[in-house]
């Protein structure tokens, strides 16, 4: 059964998107896409040799004709795509694979780490977040972010916060940053009580 996090990133996956998942893993939202016609063609790469394996493995229980790449992000990806899934590792990770030259102009992320440095860094480089979907499964709160090429101007509180608009969300990051600011020492505490304050805005509290 797909996870919850999977059908948020496929939701923002259009009928005429060409999609390469980048970090594939098992393929399973590969498999989700092709078997429930949500866009045009999906293809799927990979950095480890074991994990594009074990999605091939699946694509043939499925019986699926889906091409895979042993790939460092769209390095020997040699097909033409309009869309890029790029999930499940960190921001800096994430950054090195858009520094390529074969980007496309849509992209589906979502960074397991320093949300922060990743939204500032596709804003700086002229993308624009166009919507951001919050999902909670395994006690743990996901981003996923659907970004096109385009200018834009993010505040400091959407650069933090992103556009989610997803209130329990920020009740959460309020909660965490109030327990840290009880072991941190003084000067963190004051960049916590910043940012506490400005999800208070968020959250809707005086």
């Amino acid at each position: 059964m797909i996870s919850q996090r999977l059908k948020a990133i496929a939701s923002l996956i259009s009928k005429d998107d060409i999609v390469l998942d980048v970090g594939c893993d098992h393929g399973y939202l590969d498999i989700y896409l092709k078997e429930n016609d949500l866009c045009q063609e999906v293809y799927a790469s990979d950095i480890s040799e074991g994990a594009l394996n074990s999605a091939k493995d699946n694509f043939k229980k499925h019986n699926l004709k889906i091409k895979t790449y042993l790939s460092d992000g769209f390095d020997n990806v040699d097909v033409n795509y309009n869309t890029a899934v790029i999930s499940g590792m960190g921001s800096e990770t994430i950054k090195h694979i858009l520094a390529s030259e074969k980007t496309p102009d849509k992209l589906v992320l979502s960074s397991h780490k320093d949300l922060y440095s990743l939204r500032k860094y596709l804003n700086e480089n002229n993308w624009i977040l166009e919507k951001e979907v919050i999902v909670y499964e395994n006690k743990h709160y996901y981003s996923i972010m659907l970004y096109k090429k385009g200018n834009q101007v993010l505040s400091k509180i959407e650069l933090l916060y992103g556009i989610s608009n997803n209130k329990d969300y920020y009740q959460y990051l309020y909660n965490k940053n109030s327990q840290l600011i009880k072991i941190v020492p003084f000067i963190k505490k004051i960049n916590l009580l910043y940012n506490n304050h400005l999800l208070k805005k968020l959250i809707g509290k005086k």
